[in-house]
């Protein structure tokens, strides 16, 4: 790779939700070309005709261009990104695998129960020379308006990028740095990656808590209801994800530094940060669908995972398991059974030791 800041690269973008537009928006905006696939068939029909419209932090109107399916996007990109739910990650996975091609860049924003690991190891046996990147939280947060507009509201400060080939992770921050602008740095593992989303632990307890809220599709601001006692919740579950971090030898600082990082706040307490972001954003709102990606992906794919790690490094994780058991009651789903990845990584039958060694 040359200098890769002076590049520019054809990126092919898997989804259409909020994350989706909002990377296609900002990578327009900075010189790249952007195609959009939607997984589920639809989702891009609109802007086969029409502009994609940015607000917010990067307002724009310009076009990209959509793939009728995951083979021609493969052929349009360099480099492809997947912006879609987790829940979604393993099927759009398994679609793109046939047409990847030696020496091209897979990134998964944001990565969660060792997706990356999934696709590394499938285009591995299928002879296929990739190098995939994962994100431990997007680089953006934005929310989707309508087929044709979304609004980038924050453009976060500090990203960490992960790889494997692990060889390969200069490169993969030098690709993110060329794509999006500076802020990335390199995590020493693909597991630091899943581990490092914080969404789970603060998303779980909010959405237990305030489920009515939820289910009456009331108008909540999420930090305002972050009260004392649901950010004791969290910090509970988020002293078991560092726990079980430590146990495969990976160092994560505390949940607190990663508002810090992400939106420069300068509380200390978690409390008092969800105050703060409180009275400077006003918002976000809560989710008002009773199959918000705060149970449907955090539950199984954020805290169901941090349980599995927990049983294979012999760390208890109690908080986390009263948090996925309260979830699952209240929806009348068994959402460990959900993730479609512990199965096909076969973490179930694996120790320390040989999950680090994949990595």
């Amino acid at each position: 790779m040359t200098d890769a800041a002076a590049e520019t690269y054809r990126v092919g973008i898997a989804g259409t939700g909020a994350i989706a537009l909002a990377s296609a928006a900002w990578l327009r905006q900075a010189g790249h070309g952007v195609t959009l696939w939607s997984p589920g068939g639809r989702g891009a029909e609109a802007l086969r005709t029409q502009p994609l419209e940015a607000s917010g932090v990067q307002p724009c109107t310009l076009t990209v261009e959509v793939a009728d399916d995951a083979a021609q996007l493969c052929h349009a990109s360099d480099v492809l990104l997947l912006a879609l739910p987790v829940n979604g990650h393993k099927q759009v996975m398994d679609a793109l695998l046939p047409s990847l091609r030696d020496g091209q860049t897979v990134i998964v924003s944001s990565m969660a129960s060792l997706s990356s690991l999934y696709l590394h190891e499938a285009a591995r046996c299928a002879g296929k020379q990739v190098t995939v990147a994962s994100f431990g939280t997007t680089v953006l947060t934005a929310r989707r308006e309508s087929d044709t507009q979304v609004r980038v509201m924050t453009r976060r400060k500090a990203v960490a990028v992960s790889a494997l080939p692990g060889a390969n992770v200069g490169e993969a921050v030098a690709l993110c740095t060329a794509l999006f602008g500076d802020g990335f740095f390199s995590q020493d593992s693909v597991l630091a990656s899943a581990l490092a989303n914080v969404n789970p632990q603060s998303h779980g307890p909010l959405a237990v808590f305030n489920w009515t809220r939820i289910e009456r599709a009331e108008n909540w601001p999420q930090y305002h209801c972050m009260t004392p006692g649901v950010s004791r919740a969290i910090e509970a579950l988020d002293l078991e994800r560092r726990a079980v971090a430590q146990a495969f030898g990976i160092a994560l600082g505390p949940i607190e530094e990663h508002f810090a990082r992400s939106f420069g706040t300068a509380s200390a307490r978690l409390e008092d940060i969800a105050a703060e972001l409180h009275a400077k954003r006003g918002g976000p709102p809560g989710p008002v669908r009773t199959d918000t990606r705060y149970v449907t992906e955090d539950m199984p794919y954020g805290l169901a995972f941090v349980e599995a790690l927990g049983r294979i490094a012999g760390v208890p994780t109690p908080a986390t398991r009263t948090i996925v058991d309260a979830a699952s009651l209240v929806n009348g789903i068994d959402f460990r059974a959900e993730n479609d990845l512990l199965g096909p990584l076969g973490l179930e039958r694996e120790t320390v030791a040989g999950l680090l060694a994949r990595l």
